[in-house]
C-alpha cells in the first residue's frame, strides 16, 4: 500500500540530543524541530567549506577572539556556554560568521582547483 506524499519524514533521535536541542532553542526562540534543522544548515555549510568541524570551531573562536581584543570595554563571559553564545551572538550580529564563512569556503575551493591541475 503506498503512503501519501508527504513534506515532512520522521526520524528517531538520541533523547539526550533533543534535550540538548530544546535546551539551545528556548532562547533563539525556535522550536525542537527548528533548532535540529537549524544545527543541520550549520553543519552541511561546514561540510560543504571542507573544513572539519573542528577546524571550523577553532577558526570560528580565533576569530572571535581577535575581535573581542580589538573591541575595549567587551566583557569576557563566565561560562563556557555563555562565552559561546556571545561570541555566535556578536559574529552573526556583526556578519563577521557569513564573511568568514565565504573566506573559508572560497580559499578551500580554490586549494581543490590548484590541486586538481
Amino acid at each position: 500500500m503506498a503512503q501519501p506524499s508527504s513534506a515532512f519524514a520522521s526520524v528517531k533521535l538520541p533523547f539526550a540530543l533533543v534535550a540538548q536541542a530544546r535546551e539551545a532553542a528556548q532562547p533563539m526562540r525556535r522550536s525542537v524541530a527548528g533548532q535540529v534543522e537549524y544545527w543541520a544548515t550549520l553543519g552541511r555549510i561546514v561540510e560543504h567549506s571542507g573544513l572539519t568541524a573542528q577546524e571550523a570551531q577553532t577558526a570560528i573562536a580565533n576569530y572571535e577572539a581577535a575581535a573581542r581584543r580589538a573591541r575595549p570595554g567587551t566583557p569576557e563571559p563566565t561560562g563556557q556556554a555563555d562565552a559561546l553564545l556571545a561570541q555566535f551572538m556578536s559574529a552573526e550580529a556583526d556578519g563577521s560568521l557569513a564573511q568568514r564563512v565565504r573566506e573559508v569556503v572560497a580559499s578551500n575551493r580554490s586549494k581543490a582547483t590548484g590541486q586538481a591541475a
